[in-house]
């Protein structure tokens, strides 16, 4: 139903207007009100907010149609359509109010059948602005549901350092995560096990936004859920990967980096899955990237063989973890950052904290990116022995 309000001082518009129209009031296609000069079309407007196209005179007595208008355009509603109504000979007045914001005109003697016309072509942009306005609304919805998602998100992962305060003196942990979008799909974890056992993963799901987010949550959880209660890492992969294989959908998949450290003696067991190579900072300075592995991304397909590895951390070493969208960021001429500038980045930082490594690593690549525009998750994890 279009509602129409029409303003005149002369009454008989009112009859002619409702014979005319009858028969699409009687459908409910269209409903009138009336008012008879422009403080009544006011408040007639703030009883019936609902109201679609308004019908103008110009000269009224009390409050003039370019007065009502111009009050029309201040509750600044583009679903709201105004056709100024006048004489022919007053132009001049005509063109002020189209000027001024209204939608069309009629002359006087009002011809009906063009004044149905014009009716329905408002009918039409009234739709296509209330279309626009509910998918703004709609976008408007889901940034607040993408900017609480990125909240519970951030929420999960450990952000309290050092996290193991206990510990603190022997083993120093830090880690960053910078989402390319609302939400992301890299992670990191650090739990306790037991007294003399710490946990981590670092990880990066395939694909980017609201999938990518929900299918790091599940990945998130199992690898949480099943580490805590193991202290053999191809035991944690491999009951992970079978679950999220069973339950991956439009085949996404994710590299995994997850170790099990031993505090006492440094060594660290650990299954990558698929995920970049971690880099050692040796205490002598030297820079070790570990061997590539031959496991396959978790969430592909049940029941693979993954093959678990050991290093052992000396006082003073530093295991460097991160995803892809460290070595792959951009400048504005698409130069990656490479492996090479991380590399030599990390032989400087031998003697610093876990945290001062994790800033300097993200401090470089903003610093080689110059402003382009982040394609990709930064995800930078740092375990030192003390």
């Amino acid at each position: 139903m279009i509602k129409i309000l029409s303003v005149d001082d002369e009454l008989d518009l009112e009859l002619l207007l409702t014979q005319y129209f009858r028969r699409k009031i009687r459908k409910g296609e269209y409903e009138f009100y009336f008012a008879h000069n422009g403080v009544e079309a006011m408040q007639m407007l703030l009883q019936h907010p609902d109201i679609d196209i308004v019908l103008s005179d110009i000269n009224m007595p009390e409050m003039d149609g370019l007065t009502l208008l111009k009050k029309i355009k201040d509750r600044n509603n583009p679903a709201l359509k105004v056709v100024m109504v006048s004489a022919y000979g007053e132009m001049s007045n005509i063109r002020q109010a189209m000027n001024n914001g209204a939608f069309d005109f009629a002359t006087k003697p009002i011809d009906l059948e063009d004044l149905e016309r014009t009716i329905e072509k408002a009918r039409e942009e009234i739709e296509f602005v209330k279309q626009s306005q509910k998918e703004h609304g709609q976008l408007v919805d889901l940034k607040a549901d993408l900017s609480l998602a990125a909240e519970v998100q951030s929420a999960i992962l450990p952000n309290k350092f050092p996290p193991f305060p206990d510990v603190a003196s022997e083993v120093d942990i830090h880690a960053t995560i910078k989402p390319a979008k609302d939400v992301g799909g890299d992670f990191y974890d650090f739990f306790r096990i037991d007294d003399d056992h710490l946990g981590f993963v670092i990880a990066d799901v395939s694909g980017k936004g609201v999938p990518a987010a929900l299918f790091m949550t599940m990945s998130y959880t199992l690898l949480r859920f099943t580490g805590t209660r193991s202290l053999t890492p191809v035991t944690t992969v491999s009951a992970s990967n079978d679950m999220l294989s069973r339950e991956s959908f439009d085949s996404m998949f994710v590299t995994v980096f997850y170790g099990v450290y031993c505090i006492s003696t440094g060594e660290m067991r650990y299954v990558n899955a698929g995920h970049n190579p971690p880099y050692i900072i040796k205490v002598n300075g030297n820079v070790d990237v570990l061997p590539n592995s031959n496991n396959i991304c978790m969430g592909v397909t049940e029941g693979f063989p993954y093959q678990e590895s050991i290093l052992k951390l000396e006082k003073g070493d530093m295991l460097v973890a991160f995803t892809d969208g460290v070595t792959e960021a951009c400048d504005p001429s698409n130069n990656l950052y490479g492996e090479g500038r991380l590399e030599s980045l990390l032989a400087t930082l031998r003697d610093n904290t876990t945290q001062e490594v994790t800033s300097a690593i993200d401090n470089a690549v903003n610093a080689h990116a110059n402003g382009a525009e982040q394609s990709d998750d930064i995800t930078i994890m740092a375990i030192k022995r003390k």
